[in-house]
């Protein structure tokens, strides 16, 4: 999760948030070399009292400056839409889970059990034990086996809302009466933290979201215990 001061991205703990971080620094690296030759070039400019005839009428810098930033977007935008496909791939999920938007909770439905579902409400401050996190515990997690696909299908109830978990690269808006669908592998165990990302009314800073990540036989165990309790 993030910590005080952090300025870059959270830890990926999916393949797809690996691929986001590579192409996020690819694309600042291309954009700190723009921002340092247009520096260089406006402090030149700037500095000296000479004048290049070259520059202010040569045919080939031209052809430069209109083909080299064709290149770029081109370098910038085939990696980007290949992400984009690896997103919105969802190939034979072992695992679907519906989540529905409430004011200001989740629901969670295990659609391959018959009856396993529960609703996700925030902890308040005043409850919360030593090691807990303020505004981002809740009191049922969505507990998920670890390294297997997982297909959230996503809507809301009431109002918009919005199903984030940073550091596993998922965003998926939650509309009434419509159902979204996002997914996920989880590459490592443990508890990821998100929050509704649409201003959703007076609570919305309240309804976090929290996916533990579990070894196979953790998840058969928590299910059959859920299911026992239902």
């Amino acid at each position: 999760m993030a910590h005080p001061t952090q300025l870059g991205f959270q830890d990926a703990a999916s393949p797809v948030m690996e691929e986001l971080l590579h192409f996020h620094d690819h694309a600042l690296m291309i954009v700190f070399l723009i921002s340092t030759l247009v520096l260089y070039i406006i402090i030149a400019m700037v500095s000296t009292k000479l004048t290049n005839k070259y520059i202010l009428d040569s045919q080939e810098i031209e052809i430069v400056w209109t083909i080299l930033p064709a290149v770029i977007l081109v370098l910038i935008a085939l990696p980007s839409l290949r992400i984009l496909y690896l997103m919105d791939e969802i190939n034979d999920p072992h695992l679907t889970i519906k989540a529905m938007g409430h004011q200001w909770y989740w629901s969670y439905e295990y659609t391959d059990y018959e009856d396993l579902g529960f609703d996700s409400y925030m902890i308040p401050t005043q409850d919360l034990v030593p090691g807990q996190f303020r505004l981002l515990e809740t009191d049922h997690r969505m507990v998920v086996p670890m390294e297997s696909p997982i297909r959230v299908l996503v809507s809301a109830e009431d109002v918009l809302h919005s199903w984030a978990v940073p550091s596993l690269g998922v965003k998926m808006d939650a509309v009434p009466g419509r159902l979204n669908q996002t997914a996920f592998i989880t590459s490592r165990p443990g508890v990821f933290y998100g929050q509704c990302s649409e201003i959703c009314g007076a609570n919305h800073s309240f309804m976090p979201i929290v996916v533990e990540a579990v070894p196979l036989e953790h998840f058969e165990s928590w299910s059959s215990l859920m299911l026992e309790d239902a």
